[in-house]
């Protein structure tokens, strides 16, 4: 109880949370790592049947890709544990094609950073951000799964860069480390989308030393 209520010299602890600088934050972080990674670590396995090439693809892709205008009144989805939602109803064969197209794009940007992937990466997330400059945080943007606020997708896109990023430093046995704030964001982003999709329980559980998730449970595709 102590030391939860006095963290430890040093210990960063999380601000008030603002979607728009978390993000900005965890790009920066991603973009360090990524200058990071060697030529001869390209090839080598990243995560399941990716190279760590392909992930870095993936993670621009992903996490990177400018938002874009949405020209409507309402969003599609009001918060971003919906996001979770959309993708628990997803039938096989629609999950089958997004993991194709997930691949397929991870692949293609993968080969465009070349052998030196830090400023490819770095001009990558500068255009990002030039995007965000002419998008308000109520403003709706289009995303794959219909119209969110900028202030609910972006956590969304945190999180994948913070997991995969992750995934990248274990790859590669490169150091990863993320503020307080984007791992805080993607952590209760995570709980409130097991939550929508009925498995709060059990990661609750599985957090707090109850029982492990069952194996191969993820909420990231």
């Amino acid at each position: 109880m102590d030391r939860a209520m006095n963290p430890a010299p040093g210990t960063r602890v999380p601000s008030g949370l603002n979607s728009r600088h978390t993000y900005q934050a965890a790009a920066a972080t991603f973009a360090d790592l990524a200058a990071r990674v060697s030529a001869t670590q390209l090839a080598g396995p990243g995560l399941g049947d990716w190279s760590v090439r392909e992930l870095l693809g993936h993670i621009v892709s992903s996490g990177l890709s400018p938002v874009s205008p949405y020209d409507g009144q309402q969003p599609d989805l009001a918060a971003p544990s919906a996001y979770f939602a959309v993708l628990n109803a997803a039938s096989l064969e629609e999950i089958q094609s997004v993991n194709a197209l997930t691949t397929q794009n991870a692949r293609k940007i993968g080969l465009e950073l070349g052998e030196d992937p830090g400023p490819v990466v770095s001009r990558r997330v500068e255009t990002a951000m030039s995007a965000l400059k002419n998008v308000d945080d109520e403003d709706l943007v289009a995303t794959p799964v219909g119209s969110m606020r900028l202030r609910d997708w972006l956590p969304t896109r945190t999180l994948e860069l913070v997991v995969h990023s992750s995934d990248i430093a274990v790859a590669t046995g490169l150091e990863v480390d993320f503020p307080a704030d984007a791992l805080s964001e993607s952590a209760a982003l995570v709980a409130r989308g097991a939550a929508v999709i009925g498995a709060g329980l059990p990661v609750l559980q599985a957090l707090t030393g109850r029982d492990p998730l069952p194996a191969g449970f993820s909420m990231v595709l």
